[in-house]
């Protein structure tokens, strides 16, 4: 069984800004993790967080679609799971901006709770983020 994550974050920012933080090393450094992403079909990449006596503090990644400013999606794995992200971002106007996630591969609802709890944690360092 797969399961599925899809979550939605409007941001007061324009598109190309929300672009480069989700795709800038720097920037997501800032609200993710440190990190050596690049946004290049193929690239793989990590992720680094503190290890600690549960996990090795690190989740590997594959860059399996760059479609600026539109779409991005990679691969995002650590322990035995491996998942697919898909960020989709929506210009509404006036200066706001949708992005919306999608994250697949979940092999059960633990996982799955803790990737919401984690991408919503997330997306308020975002929001501080592209305040900046």
């Amino acid at each position: 069984m797969s399961l599925k994550l899809s979550l939605d974050f409007q941001y007061k920012t324009s598109i190309e800004r929300l672009w480069t933080a989700l795709t800038d090393s720097g920037m997501l450094a800032k609200w993710i993790l440190a990190n050596d992403f690049k946004p290049v079909v193929g690239h793989c990449f990590q992720f680094q967080a503190e290890p600690n006596e549960y996990w090795d503090g690190l989740i590997e990644g594959e860059v399996l679609m760059v479609d600026p400013p539109n779409q991005l999606s990679y691969t995002w794995a650590s322990g035995d799971e491996q998942h697919t992200v898909i960020w989709t971002l929506k210009d509404l106007g006036d200066g706001n901006v949708n992005l919306h996630l999608d994250q697949t591969g979940f092999s059960n609802p633990h996982g799955l709770a803790g990737a919401k709890h984690g991408w919503t944690a997330w997306s308020t360092e975002l929001e501080k983020v592209l305040g900046q």
